[in-house]
């Protein structure tokens, strides 16, 4: 069984991770399958061979963002005592006052790169009040970002947003989530495909398409640069690796896509599990 790598999570803490799927569900219109904590998300990992995680969480407001980036390092901290090759990465929100401060407080904590979810946090993802984020990652962190919903009051995080900041910052490390769209996927292909910083994951994408389109759409945004991930609580670890299943990928690239691309991604070379 290949190793697996989840880049996608999202854990809340156990005295309020119902109310936040519950949350999250209501938002997104869908049912939520996970109970949204670290520790129902870590106990499937070993019937799926998972070996790591990218934690994040989102600060739905300036004054969440240094408790959020607390919770995470030492959320990935228990999580790598636990064994497994975990990173976290920071929250930020467009109206904190000094980002400069807490991308330095965030390195120190151990936290590796920082995460946006624009239609949540209610910001468009070339909105002014975040360029000056974008200036100070550039070349320093990566970012990343939900991407795409087909409803037209949540056009917060669309494609050609992101192209555009990738035009104005071109040595910005991104991640496109849901395989560079939610629900949006021709906007993927029409404004990110070739651009040479962009990663992407299949979070929250496979169960809203067939696996000949997922397939296809992999290749197209390249089997180098796309990597795995659940979106938990959204969907659990089998099922999702179920649908991952039936791609029609070659051995080679799915232990890319599983694994390796992640760890490139996260510098983890050099680190064993």
């Amino acid at each position: 069984m290949l190793k697996v790598f989840d880049i996608h999570t999202h854990t809340y803490p156990e005295a309020i991770a119902a109310r936040a799927v519950d949350s999250l569900g209501k938002f997104y219109e869908f049912d939520v399958e996970g109970e949204g904590t670290y520790t129902h998300l870590s106990s499937q990992a070993a019937a799926n061979n998972v070996c790591g995680y990218l934690l994040f969480s989102v600060a739905t407001n300036a004054h969440q963002v240094e408790k959020v980036n607390d919770s995470i390092a030492a959320l990935a901290a228990k999580s790598r005592a636990d064994g497994f090759l975990t990173v976290g990465f920071a929250g930020m929100h467009q109206d904190f006052p000094n980002f400069a401060a807490e991308i330095d407080r965030a390195e120190r904590l151990g936290l590796c790169g920082v995460k946006i979810h624009p239609d949540i946090q209610g910001v468009n993802i070339d909105d002014v009040r975040l360029m000056r984020l974008y200036e100070l990652l550039e070349g320093r962190m990566p970012v990343y970002f939900h991407i795409g919903d087909n409803r037209p009051e949540y056009q917060f995080s669309s494609a050609d947003r992101l192209a555009r900041v990738l035009e104005r910052f071109p040595k910005l490390e991104v991640v496109a989530a849901h395989l560079g769209g939610y629900k949006s996927w021709e906007n993927a292909e029409k404004y990110l495909v070739g651009r040479p910083n962009v990663w992407y994951d299949t979070s929250s994408a496979l169960w809203a398409m067939t696996p000949e389109r997922a397939t296809e759409l992999i290749r197209m945004l390249g089997t180098d640069r796309v990597m795995f991930g659940t979106d938990y609580p959204v969907k659990n670890t089998a099922g999702e690796l179920a649908r991952f299943d039936r791609l029609d990928l070659s051995e080679a690239e799915r232990q890319a896509i599983l694994w390796d691309n992640a760890v490139r991604f996260l510098h983890l070379e050099d680190k064993d599990v």
